[in-house]
């Protein structure tokens, strides 16, 4: 079982024990940009719990994908303190990040980084084949997660023979067949027409609330903030509104509240 924080919110005149998969406290992160420097992110406190649907939204150059890339511990923070499952992303050794994301974060990314010359179901095989699992589980494994994604008929087709929806369905897969505690999507929608966006964010919606599987997406398509159920904006590596969705706009009504 992996470790997590824990934090306590009043609801209705009671405390209540909430399980916060991911904080951030005080977190920055600066580059250096030629003489001078550039800070991407500039004291961010954030908390996500256990199961959340979350998006950081943003235009270009406002932080988000260089928060979403530490809580992935591809980065570390220039100062601040960024714990997801219990780790301190800012102490890991390269060895320990790699773990984490091989053991505990799925990732969805813009391009599907799908490999050409492998089938779908190799492809999505290939994060269970780091984790050393036997090749009958992962047979299973794989299969259900293209079960999940629509997609168990493709399994040996390559990724040329896909459109494009149904590469970023198998790169969905490819997230989610480890079952992961938390999958991190940058632009998922980018390379997608309408109908297709739509399809692959009611997927998500759905493996969200069957496999309790918290999402962090950074993003700025209209498309996916429809279906958020958490909306943080970032301007200038701050956190400017923090809004929780009760009914998003994609699933009935359009009610919301910031969240404190």
């Amino acid at each position: 079982m992996t470790k997590s924080s824990v934090r306590r919110r009043a609801t209705g005149g009671q405390t209540v024990q909430i399980e916060a998969l991911i904080t951030t406290t005080d977190l920055e992160k600066i580059y250096p940009l030629g003489l001078t420097t550039l800070k991407a992110l500039d004291r961010v406190n954030l908390s996500v719990e256990r199961g959340e649907f979350v998006g950081l939204v943003g235009p270009s150059g406002s932080g988000k994908t260089t928060l979403l890339n530490i809580i992935g511990s591809l980065d570390a923070p220039t100062s601040g303190s960024a714990e997801v499952l219990g780790r301190k992303i800012e102490s890991l050794s390269h060895k320990e990040a790699a773990k984490l994301r091989k053991d505990h974060i799925g990732f969805i990314f813009q391009t599907f980084n799908l490999l050409p010359v492998y089938t779908v179901f190799e492809n999505v095989e290939f994060p269970l084949l780091l984790q050393g699992i036997d090749s009958s589980e992962r047979t299973k494994l794989v299969m259900d997660a293209l079960e999940w994604v629509g997609l168990a008929d493709r399994a040996d087709s390559k990724p040329a023979q896909l459109s494009g929806g149904e590469s970023q369905r198998v790169a969905i897969a490819r997230a989610i067949v480890k079952k992961p505690e938390i999958v991190l999507a940058d632009e998922p929608t980018a390379n997608l027409d309408a109908a297709n966006s739509h399809h692959i964010m009611k997927t998500m919606v759905q493996l969200n609330k069957e496999l309790k599987v918290t999402f962090i997406f950074a993003t700025h398509d209209e498309k996916v903030i429809a279906y958020l159920k958490r909306k943080i904006t970032l301007v200038d590596g701050r956190i400017a509104k923090d809004e929780i969705r009760e009914k998003p706009a994609r699933t009935a009504g359009s009610g919301r509240k910031t969240r404190t």
